[in-house]
């Protein structure tokens, strides 16, 4: 399918015209700490997350919203050098990080494409490490029509640009899709847009909300 081209709909009348998934811990299960230690060993992989003077979440972000990981890097050796050796270890091993499914998430994926539901991804990802979740996870080109990355797009979640990104994608208005994201922050983000969001927290729980919306799993 063309990105940005209408899809076909097989969902019954007055449910969502189609999910909007979040890829990092609800469809994959991603764990930072497996690369980082496969390069620095798992004890000073837990004190480098933990520690006051770094914050991983925001390092991770700037290769997430287009920048380069090059720089990404060398603003550590600038302002932490001390961490250098832990952040560089993430990047080069990040396969390592790419844990597997979320169980029972994926098994959602398969029923509702099974029963024609059109299906997207919406990841904050860098375009650079976003080929190794492919390739480890054949499912998201088997199984969703697209995969908008923020990486490549120059913009990440919780930023509203990036659902106009996503509304551009899909050719669908946004308050037909229902996302589902793991954070709070990315999820009020996606309503305040106009999605149905929901903030993922198990499969269980995940199957009862959509089908709550008439979607068949």
């Amino acid at each position: 399918m063309t990105p940005g081209s209408t899809p076909s709909t097989t969902t019954p009348v007055g449910s969502p015209a189609g999910v909007v998934w979040d890829l990092g811990n609800v469809l994959v299960d991603w764990q930072p700490r497996l690369a980082i230690a496969a390069g620095v060993g798992e004890e000073e992989a837990a004190r480098f997350l933990a520690a006051d003077d770094f914050d991983f979440h925001a390092y991770n972000h700037g290769p997430d919203s287009g920048l380069d990981w090059d720089e990404a890097e060398a603003e550590v050796a600038r302002t932490r050098p001390h961490w250098l050796e832990h952040a560089r270890a993430y990047r080069r091993h990040f396969p390592a990080s790419l844990a597997g499914e979320v169980p029972g998430s994926v098994d959602l994926v398969r029923e509702l494409a099974a029963a024609g539901v059109p299906m997207w991804g919406l990841t904050n990802w860098s375009a650079e490490l976003f080929p190794h979740g492919r390739a480890a996870h054949p499912f998201l080109d088997e199984l969703l029509l697209d995969v908008v990355v923020s990486g490549e797009e120059g913009v990440a979640k919780p930023d509203p640009a990036i659902f106009e990104v996503v509304r551009r994608r899909t050719g669908l208005p946004l308050h037909t899709l229902v996302f589902v994201d793991d954070r709070a922050d990315n999820v009020a983000a996606a309503d305040a847009a106009g999605m149905d969001a929901l903030l993922f927290t198990d499969a269980a729980r995940l199957r009862v909300d959509l089908r709550e919306r008439g979607l068949p799993v």
